[in-house]
């Protein structure tokens, strides 16, 4: 398989999840659709390096995050406020779309690092040895803007304390 297969192919079958996380950090589908696109604009021209280190993930994770870090750094984008659910008649106003809207007015208020680590830890399930790789930090930093961004979580959504337990946000 020659280098754009092995691309093409990786990104058919990673794309999805990389579109998931870009979501989770931005609040927008477009934007996610263009963080994606970018990070992966970047790793492209080095896919043969990437592929032959063995797992790409952790090098297009980090450019991904790394992107997003740079959009917030430039203010190249606002936060977008996440709208609210319509009174549609007949909608169904479960709890999951609750607690997926409050998840994501909450994150979309977060810092950049702290979202970031937030989505890699308890979203992607990475551990923090994982994180901590990806985003190139340290991994006493990971726990200390987990730990911190969780606090802020539960100031920000009171209405997830229950889902926001003992440091696993689900």
């Amino acid at each position: 398989m020659d280098a754009e297969e092995s691309f093409n192919a990786y990104v058919r079958a990673r794309g999805p999840g990389l579109f998931r996380v870009a979501f989770l950090l931005t609040g927008d589908h477009h934007l996610a659709e263009d963080l994606v696109q970018q990070a992966l604009l970047r790793v492209v021209g080095r896919w043969p390096r990437v592929a032959a280190a063995g797992d790409p993930d952790v090098y297009v994770r980090r450019v991904l995050y790394h992107e997003h870090i740079s959009w917030w750094r430039r203010r190249l984008r606002r936060v977008a406020e996440v709208p609210e659910v319509g009174d549609v008649p007949g909608t169904d106003r479960s709890d999951d779309i609750v607690v997926a809207v409050a998840v994501r007015r909450a994150l979309a208020r977060l810092g950049a690092r702290q979202r970031a680590v937030l989505v890699l830890r308890y979203f992607e399930d990475l551990s923090e040895a994982r994180t901590a790789e990806v985003l190139g930090m340290r991994v006493g930093t990971v726990k200390s803007q987990a730990r911190d961004g969780l606090a802020r979580l539960r100031q920000l959504a009171p209405e997830l304390s229950d889902r926001i337990g003992a440091g696993r946000a689900r």
